[in-house]
């Protein structure tokens, strides 16, 4: 049945309806969707139109377009949070009502690399602590992590009592204590080391985020670099006008 046109662009109410369609049912996440003339055909629209419902649909992440193979429904992400506050990997997967779970991967002790002395204003006699983990929702790998910190700023058996948050051991450490962070996030396609442990295809995007944790006098304390599944996680922030 072709749509039924009104005050907006035809190409709004196409958006309309193929979120309709996917919110009914009609098609279902990681499906593939008719081929663009039988789509235009259905909806009665040109080509041109669906092209540009598409284009914006996928910029929302509603659909994913797949060169030579199709266009996708993408999963709703089962996580989501704004990334204005500081919060725990562990806290999004409990808001979902799922149980958090860690693996840890490795854990290595080194001489600091140029970018390390940089980020962390450090000698380069001090020592930097490596952890490599990967977090779990009821049991499934959703989250690949690497953390860097200074040794000096965490207890001396961290590594033998995993079980403590790296927030948590930097401030039973000492004086720090994390105030805020800065965060760059890029999303990256099939990642040869990442994607088999988060049992990702290569037809499942990341989400890189990259954060400098700062404590209460603005000295790096603690980067890290997370591989969120794309399919799993969004993060989104609240923008005030000024």
């Amino acid at each position: 049945m072709s749509i039924k046109t009104d005050h907006r662009h035809l190409y709004l109410q196409v958006i309309d309806r193929l979120k309709a369609d996917i919110e009914n049912g009609i098609y279902r996440e990681n499906e593939k969707l008719p081929s663009e003339f039988e789509l235009s055909k259905k909806l009665g629209i040109s080509r041109a139109t669906l092209r540009e419902a598409l284009r914006l649909l996928e910029e929302e992440n509603i659909i994913v377009r797949r060169h030579g193979v199709g266009t996708f429904v993408n999963p709703k992400p089962v996580f989501t949070s704004g990334i204005e506050h500081l919060s725990s990997i562990s806290s999004m997967i409990e808001n979902a009502g799922m149980t958090p779970g860690t693996i840890f991967i490795d854990a290595t002790e080194s001489d600091p690399t140029d970018d390390d002395i940089e980020r962390f204003q450090c000698d380069k006699d001090d020592r930097v602590l490596t952890i490599e983990r990967v977090r779990t929702a009821n049991g499934e790998p959703v989250v690949y992590c690497l953390d860097k910190v200074p040794a000096k700023h965490l207890p001396a058996n961290y590594v033998q009592n995993r079980e403590v948050s790296i927030f948590s051991a930097l401030e039973q450490a000492g004086d720090i204590h994390v105030s805020y962070a800065v965060t760059y996030i890029d999303p990256i396609g099939y990642h040869e080391q990442v994607s088999p442990i988060l049992n990702c295809g290569p037809e499942t995007a990341l989400l890189v985020l990259k954060q400098l944790h700062y404590d209460d006098n603005d000295r790096v304390v603690l980067y890290s670099k997370n591989y969120f599944r794309a399919d799993k996680f969004s993060f989104h922030v609240i923008r005030k006008r000024v």
